[in-house]
């Protein structure tokens, strides 16, 4: 019984919870396995992971497609005469018809790849 005592509670101290989604991971882990989070102040290891905001990682190209979706959307509808506003400069049809359709479809095109594209070493080396 002694034993088993001892190797548990040797588990407990390598063991510490990720602040982001809460799984049980190893005290010297960089990244959660689970939300692949950066964790903070690993022990054991001398260089820290680096900072997801800065790598052009899937999530930002998931984000920037969305934003351009909805850049889209909202020239569509005040340029397309949707809104009770008016717009003091005339904006061209070829605008509305043509432009506005290509920002929308490359937003969700950027999204699919965000979403379903290249594994994230391809990614990376692709976007460096």
């Amino acid at each position: 019984m002694a034993f088993r005592e001892t190797r548990s509670s040797d588990m407990a101290h390598k063991i510490r919870q990720c602040p982001f989604c809460g799984l049980q991971v190893l005290r010297t882990a960089t990244q959660c396995p689970s939300c692949r989070e950066a964790l903070p102040g690993a022990e054991g290891s001398a260089q820290h992971a680096p900072v997801r905001a800065s790598q052009p990682g899937k999530r930002s190209l998931v984000r920037r497609g969305l934003l351009y979706m909805l850049l889209a959307a909202v020239i569509q509808y005040f340029s397309g005469g949707y809104s009770a506003m008016h717009i003091p400069v005339v904006v061209s049809s070829f605008v509305t018809s043509y432009l506005v359709p290509l920002l929308f479809l490359s937003g969700l095109g950027l999204t699919f790849y965000g979403l379903f594209g290249p594994r994230s070493k391809r990614l990376a080396a692709a976007h460096q």
